[in-house]
């Protein structure tokens, strides 16, 4: 059985439905592995996704963050032992560059553990995304990136879309012709179990150009 979450952004805690559902999914409380997107930066230690763990009383026995400082070989034993592997949101690039460099996107792919992401670690979960200066990203030229690819479709998470909407489908619009696009923003999620998609919060469907607020479900 796959359990995926793409997941938004939290300013306190994950909502009770998304909770509930979080103890329902996550029966094996081992191991916690949370991979940074700014493997540099070794401050930057999960503290905020890792406290919406625990306020939903959701702990583990053990914890590891995964960045440079992580040597190739254990990050890979980390993920094949993982209960939970968490992408951590931040620098969307940075991350992926990582998984790249650390080859960690086959490895996450044939674990038998939950997969979250927030913000930049949904983002780099998806198949493929749009890295675009209307986006935020500090570039010149828009580009598609290949995610892990854990399911066939795209994501645009923690993005202002209430206000943008005209940006946001024009923008994915060409992407959006070859694969599906879930936009979310924050205390937002999609949830894959196996092959069944469910909604929290406002999240928006962009596939052939058009775009679609979905029901939620959870």
């Amino acid at each position: 059985m796959k359990i995926h979450y793409y997941l938004g952004w939290f300013n306190n805690f994950f909502p009770a439905n998304l909770s509930r559902v979080l103890q329902e999914d996550i029966t094996d409380r081992k191991s916690l592995v949370m991979i940074s997107s700014d493997p540099f930066f070794y401050e930057m230690d999960g503290a905020t996704e890792r406290s919406w763990f625990d306020q939903t009383g959701i702990m583990f026995d053990e914890y590891h963050l995964i960045n440079y400082r992580v040597q190739k070989e254990e990050a890979n034993s980390f993920i094949q032992n993982a209960s939970v592997i968490f992408l951590l949101g931040g620098d969307t690039i940075k991350q992926n560059v990582f998984l790249r460099d650390y080859e960690l996107s086959v490895v996450i792919k044939k674990s038998r553990a939950v997969v979250m992401g927030a913000s930049a670690g949904a983002i780099n979960m998806s198949a493929k995304w749009l890295s675009s200066k209307s986006f935020g990203y500090n570039i010149e030229t828009s580009s598609v990136y290949e995610g892990i690819g854990l399911d066939d479709f795209s994501v645009l998470s923690h993005f202002d879309l209430e206000n943008n909407l005209p940006l946001v489908q024009d923008e994915l619009s060409h992407l959006s012709e070859e694969m599906n696009i879930y936009a979310s923003n924050k205390d937002c999620a999609v949830r894959v179990k196996d092959d069944k998609v469910d909604i929290l919060g406002n999240v928006y469907l962009i596939s052939r150009s058009m775009i679609q607020k979905l029901d939620e479900t959870l």
